[in-house]
């Protein structure tokens, strides 16, 4: 596997898979022999971003944070994967300009699909008023206006989806490789 550094970037609702996908791809290009490292929002906020609430401002931050280590990564030819939230369309841009190679990936998925799917029943007390801040309910969630990849994960599968963005991350020119596609180990 060749490529250069880049951040690939999963922003989405709680429940829409965005650690499902990114691990998919984050275990795809390792099998390839990339250098990736992937940031889960939820083991970033225990350790990066501990102490921090979900105040705007604090999310911001804990954005601000991911994105610093990405930049890192990335500039030093690693492939660099976030899976987060990431609620606010500004402090995603603000990541985006200091990025070189910058990848959104919007995983969308209609609330009521994500309240139906949702083991924890978090959705259901969030609509219900029982839980305060939360994304997509009681706190804003601004999609991306031009994210590089969209994915919809109430009617793609996983599979499908990790193709996407396979095929967009060929198509950018991000990963090369003198293997056809179908060569590539299926995890």
């Amino acid at each position: 596997m060749r490529h250069e550094g880049f951040t690939l970037w999963f922003t989405g609702l709680s429940g829409a898979g965005k650690s499902t996908l990114s691990e998919r791809v984050h275990a795809r290009l390792r099998a390839s022999g990339a250098k990736v490292e992937l940031l889960d929002g939820d083991i970033v906020r225990t350790h990066l971003s501990k102490g921090l609430g979900f105040s705007k401002e604090d999310r911001d931050t804990n954005i601000r944070r991911i994105g610093f280590v990405c930049e890192l990564l990335s500039r030093n030819a690693v492939i660099a994967i976030a899976a987060a939230i990431s609620p606010y369309r500004a402090a995603r841009e603000e990541v985006r300009s200091c990025i070189r190679n910058f990848v959104e990936v919007y995983v969308h998925c209609p609330v009521e699909v994500l309240a139906e799917r949702d083991v924890k029943g978090l959705y259901k007390k969030a609509l219900a008023g029982e839980i305060a801040q939360f994304t997509g309910v009681s706190d804003p969630y601004e999609p991306p206006l031009n994210p590089e990849i969209t994915i919809d994960s109430s009617r793609e599968t996983v599979e499908e989806s990790v193709e996407k963005v396979w095929s967009k991350l060929e198509e950018m020119g991000l990963i090369r490789s003198d293997r056809p596609a179908h060569a590539y180990p299926r995890v």
